[in-house]
Order: structure tokens, then C-alpha cells, then sequence
């Protein structure tokens, strides 16, 4: 399984961007967030997450952002066998 790649557009004392990039099969590696967080997806399509209490595959929608709080761990991957999935990261600091 391939690394998807993210691309740091923003770090300050108060935020950080990142857009992460994946291709079919590619993920973050597993992680832990520590900062709140919210998605803003890019492209419509899903994720795979494994997490510390099992494993789910969610929906993402062009526009459609979603808010998480710090803590959340978890690994990150495109289920899709054809498509990119993209996304925008905003961390607050």
C-alpha cells in the first residue's frame, strides 16, 4: 500500500492546511490528531478508515465538510480501485 501525499499550503501559530492526495489503494498510515480538525473534500468518494475500535468506509462529498476533534486516531485509505480522492485539512491550533 502506497503513502498518499500531502502538500502543507498553510502553517502558522493559529492553523494548518494540508491538502492530502490519494490514489487508489494510498493512505496516511496510521495517526493521531492533535489538534480539532476539519475536512473539506475536494472530491466526491470514500474512505476507509481503521480505527482503534474497528474499521469503516464513509462517504465525502465535493464541498462537504465535516469537523472532527483532536484525539482521533486513526488510518486513512482510498478504497477505490479507479479514482483519487482528494481533500483540504484545517487544523486549529
Amino acid at each position: 500500500m502506497g503513502a498518499a501525499t500531502p502538500t502543507q499550503l498553510i502553517d502558522n501559530e493559529r492553523v494548518r492546511v494540508t491538502e492530502w492526495r490519494f490514489k487508489p489503494g494510498e493512505a496516511t498510515g496510521w495517526h493521531r490528531h492533535e489538534y480539532d480538525y476539519v475536512v473539506v473534500p475536494v472530491t466526491t468518494g470514500q474512505l476507509h478508515l481503521k480505527e482503534p475500535d474497528g474499521e469503516r468506509t464513509i462517504d465525502i462529498v465535493l464541498g462537504t465538510p465535516y469537523f472532527r476533534e483532536e484525539g482521533v486516531e486513526h488510518d486513512v485509505i482510498n478504497p477505490s480501485e479507479t479514482d483519487d480522492v482528494i481533500f483540504i485539512e484545517v487544523e486549529m491550533k
